[in-house]
């Protein structure tokens, strides 16, 4: 059975259609996920279908120099050529707007940790229904990381046994250096003002800028400059890599939003 997605329902009032880039190797699954999408919500334009990564990556540019890039894209992961992986990787750092939801039938850990490292917004398996892969496209376009909760449950376990594996990698130190004298693993919530660590829970459990704002009675802009610097303290790369990172360190006990669970970021 297919989890539930946390996040506000498709009724919600945007101003403008959001454009989706659909991307996987298989001509009838991509036309499939059109019908499904184009059905269930007409606010919600496909713009293109790409089959393979290099593919999506020239597609970006195109609708990008056009003045249309994808708000959202569904990214398969196993394709020739260029695997969505790496082309996740090309497309955030080219045009860190968009945003990239990898939809697989590989409930793969491995797959996950390198999408999070990529820099995806959202990992969700193909078994979902169209209701919920909508809740999921909006859910991104809103800035919000839809994960499946089985899928958020592999990765905050793989963070707390290895904290420093969102970190970006770093090269090897030369072998008559020896080993760096540290007594830490990786960034720690100490690391963090106590305002810092008190946006970080929100984040962990999917409250976007405004949100944070109003519950904590500052400003949306001092709540952007706050988790710019938690992003840099951290070494994390997004608000995904975040909220994961708040999970498997325990910063996420605050309320939770509209009395729920929530597995955005």
């Amino acid at each position: 059975m297919t989890e539930p997605y946390a996040g506000a329902g498709a009724n919600d009032l945007i101003p403008e259609r959001i454009r989706v880039l659909l991307v996987d190797d298989q001509m009838l699954l991509r036309q499939s996920f059109q019908r499904l999408i184009e059905l269930e919500d007409d606010g919600i334009e496909v713009v293109g279908a790409a089959a393979d990564g290099q593919d999506a990556v020239e597609q970006v540019a195109r609708l990008a120099d056009a003045g249309r890039p994808p708000h959202v894209i569904l990214m398969d992961v196993r394709m020739p050529r260029m695997d969505g992986v790496e082309a996740t990787r090309r497309i955030r750092a080219a045009h860190p707007d968009v945003r990239v939801i990898i939809l697989t039938t590989f409930d793969d850990e491995d797959y996950l940790m390198r999408g999070v490292q990529a820099g995806l917004n959202g990992y969700l398996l193909k078994d979902a229904s169209a209701a919920e892969l909508v809740t999921a496209i909006r859910a991104a376009y809103r800035g919000e990381s839809p994960l499946q909760p089985s899928v958020a449950a592999k990765l905050v376990a793989r963070l707390a046994q290895q904290p420093t594996a969102l970190a970006p990698s770093q090269p090897a130190s030369p072998a008559t250096a020896g080993p760096a004298p540290s007594h830490r693993d990786g960034p720690q919530a100490d690391d963090l003002t106590e305002r810092e660590r008190e946006i970080l829970g929100y984040i962990a459990q999917g409250a976007n800028n405004r949100e944070i704002g109003e519950a904590l009675f500052i400003t949306e802009g001092t709540v952007k400059n706050h988790v710019s610097n938690i992003l840099n303290k951290l070494a994390l790369r997004d608000r995904t890599q975040a909220a994961l990172w708040a999970r498997a360190h325990g910063l996420g006990a605050g309320p939770p939003r509209d009395g729920g669970d929530v597995n955005g970021a």
